[in-house]
Formats: C-alpha cells, sequence, structure tokens
C-alpha cells in the first residue's frame, strides 16, 4: 500500500479576491503562509518518506513549510499544476460570466469536455496527473507520501479515486490547506480522508 496525503496550498490575494489562477505564478499571501505553517505543524509527526509538489510558488511554498519538519527536498513536477485557465486567469467568476457565460457555464456542467479559451479541459488535466501519481505511487510502495497540488487537480484526483465521472468533481470541496488522503492498494483507491482543515480552525 501507498499512503498519499494530498495537501492543498494556503490562500493567495488572487483566492482572496475570487480570481482565477489557473498556471499564474502567484505567491501565498500572509494568510496562506500561517495555513502552510500549520498544516505543516499538523503532518510532522507523520512518517513521510518523499513530498511531491505542483511547480507552481503557492504550492511550493506549502511544501516547504512540510518539509522541514522531515529534512526532506521537495519534488517539484509541473505534471501537478492546476488547470490552464487560459485568458481568464486573473479575471474573476463575474468578469468571466459578462463575456463568457455560455462556455463557462457549460465548462462547470460538462469540465472533461469542455475547457477555457486558449486553456485545457479537465480532461486533460486528469491525463496529466493521474500518469504522474501513477509512477509516484509506485515508485513509493509501502511508503507514505505527501503532494501539494490545486483545488482543481485535487478534485479531479478524488473523482478519479472514487470512480466517478468529472461531472462530480465540483461537488467536493477544497479549501484553503485542506488534506485528503488515498491509500492505492494494488489497483484499487481508497479514500480515507476529504478536505480536512481543522488544522487552521483558528485562523
Amino acid at each position: 500500500m501507498t499512503r498519499v496525503i494530498f495537501v492543498r496550498h494556503g490562500q493567495t490575494s488572487w483566492n482572496q479576491e475570487g480570481k482565477y489562477q489557473g498556471h499564474s505564478d502567484i505567491s501565498l499571501n500572509e494568510r496562506g503562509i500561517k495555513q502552510g505553517n500549520l498544516v505543516a505543524k499538523r503532518l510532522a509527526k507523520e512518517k513521510i518518506s518523499a513530498i511531491y509538489s505542483s511547480d507552481l510558488l503557492r504550492a511550493q511554498q506549502t511544501a516547504e513549510a512540510i518539509a522541514k519538519y522531515h529534512e526532506l527536498p521537495v519534488i517539484t513536477k509541473p505534471e501537478f499544476r492546476e488547470i490552464n485557465f487560459g485568458i481568464w486567469e486573473g479575471l474573476t467568476y463575474q468578469e468571466i460570466m459578462a463575456d463568457w457565460s455560455e462556455i463557462l457555464t457549460a465548462m462547470y456542467s460538462k469540465p472533461g469536455e469542455i475547457g477555457p479559451p486558449q486553456g485545457e479541459s479537465f480532461q486533460v488535466v486528469k491525463q496529466r496527473v493521474t500518469h504522474a501519481l501513477q509512477e509516484c505511487v509506485k515508485k513509493h510502495q509501502e511508503q507514505t507520501i505527501v503532494l501539494v497540488s490545486h483545488g482543481g487537480t485535487m478534485r479531479v484526483l478524488l473523482c478519479a479515486a472514487l470512480g466517478i465521472g468529472l461531472d462530480k468533481m465540483w461537488s467536493m470541496r477544497q479549501d484553503s490547506s485542506a488534506i485528503n488522503i488515498i491509500d492505492y492498494i494494488d489497483n484499487r483507491a481508497v479514500v480515507a480522508l476529504v478536505n480536512d482543515t481543522w488544522h487552521v480552525k483558528d485562523i
């Protein structure tokens, strides 16, 4: 069995402002840094063999906070990035709805089929992240690893683990610094924890 502890990155200013981030490389804000330190403290006593992260700064910063407790390097992989939101990056939901309401509505109802202009669909995200995750799981048999990634990416991986369609991905919350745990046993995935944020309940 390989246990993967998935962590969503801490908050950024764009999260706070409701802007679509995607591949835009935005750093954690003050609250996000606190969240990263608190999730790191929570995982401090876990026996972790490796720490993987998206190569985007907000994920790397969160991963680095976790890594300090384990004296491990952070291994970055671009495959674990958030969805590429194309020309929507830096815009809010309201701004996107004003000009692309049909595409945005369709993307939320059929996220595996339709993506943003000059971006990618969540089916493309699923292909890249599941392949990269399979490599990590294969490499770390009988170990526990951490993967710091993004809200959309994590929803996609949870859908894959549960064997459900991407049309259900928006039915799952993924809050800043949330912990999710999935155990990979042979060819089976067992979801043990979803969107746990008790470590940041006091901020």
